[in-house]
């Protein structure tokens, strides 16, 4: 049986990590809150650029030109780029290991194609270096303040590739915002670029080509894509540390409770030891 000593220090070190715990919850609160409204504010102006990417398209359908942009070009998909987006840091529950499983799940689904990795992220960078992966990039940092230009270079690192013929297909894999309680993980396709379908077109008036339009567009449209899905894995990180120290708060508050209420029976079994042991010593003085 602990002393009472050992169950008090115990206890002592269980509100520490209580509060640790709790003060991270709360950052991530203050955090989600900044990176919620970037998603949500982002998401029309991708839902507009795809919508006019369509009418676009459409517009360019009978120039010769606008089939042959390399960005639309589809190739049997040899060789592929991945970019997986993880957390710098841990602690926040499933979410790497989640988006590290995908990966692995991803490669095993194309045994026989050459997969190149863009790591954006410490976590899936520690992971995959360390099994041998051929890592082409990898960005770390990029979480703690998302900028456009970042994201953006790395988008134009993969297009080059694409142009170049030396990647046949980039995938990009990464938590989707849902709620603060839950997480989708997401496999797309970036490029080729799969032009969408809108049954109701817009008739524009074009300044210039629609062919020159829809080459000038592309590119903006990847870059989106990839910046999109990092202000979504910064959201889904956030709310999902939050609710991991959340849960963590209220598992070490459960614990003190137990723990205090054995230190309470440890020290009244200590006092009717004592006390059994006084009368005991006075019946036999008797």
């Amino acid at each position: 049986m602990p002393s009472l000593i050992d169950i008090r220090r115990r206890i002592r070190s269980v509100k520490n990590t209580q509060q640790i715990t709790k003060a991270m919850k709360m950052v991530s609160a203050a955090k989600l809150r900044r990176a919620q409204d970037r998603v949500i504010a982002s998401r029309p102006y991708g839902a507009l650029l795809r919508k006019v990417l369509a009418n676009v398209a459409m517009a360019a359908a009978g120039d010769e030109r606008a089939g042959e942009n390399p960005l639309l070009a589809q190739r049997p998909e040899q060789n592929i780029l991945l970019v997986l987006v993880t957390g710098d840091k841990g602690l926040a529950g499933a979410f790497n290991s989640n988006l590290i499983k995908g990966a692995q799940r991803f490669q095993a689904e194309h045994p026989g194609a050459n997969i190149r990795m863009v790591l954006v992220g410490r976590k899936g960078r520690d992971f995959f270096k360390k099994r041998g992966a051929t890592v082409e990039s990898e960005h770390i940092g990029l979480a703690a303040k998302v900028v456009y230009s970042d994201i953006a270079a790395i988008a134009g690192a993969a297009m080059e590739l694409y142009r170049n013929e030396e990647i046949d297909a980039v995938y990009l894999i990464y938590n989707e915002f849902k709620s603060v309680m839950a997480q989708r993980l997401v496999e797309s396709r970036v490029l080729p670029v799969t032009l969408p379908e809108d049954t109701t077109p817009v008739d524009y008036i074009y300044e210039q080509p629609p062919a020159e339009m829809l080459e000038a567009l592309l590119p903006r449209y990847v870059e989106m894509e990839f910046y999109r899905s990092l202000l979504e894995s910064v959201a889904a990180e956030h709310a999902a540390r939050m609710t991991a120290m959340e849960a963590a708060t209220s598992n070490a508050g459960e614990m003190i409770d137990k723990l205090t209420l054995y230190m309470n029976r440890v020290r009244q079994a200590s006092i009717t030891k004592e006390i059994i042991e006084v009368v005991s010593g006075a019946a036999a003085a008797e």
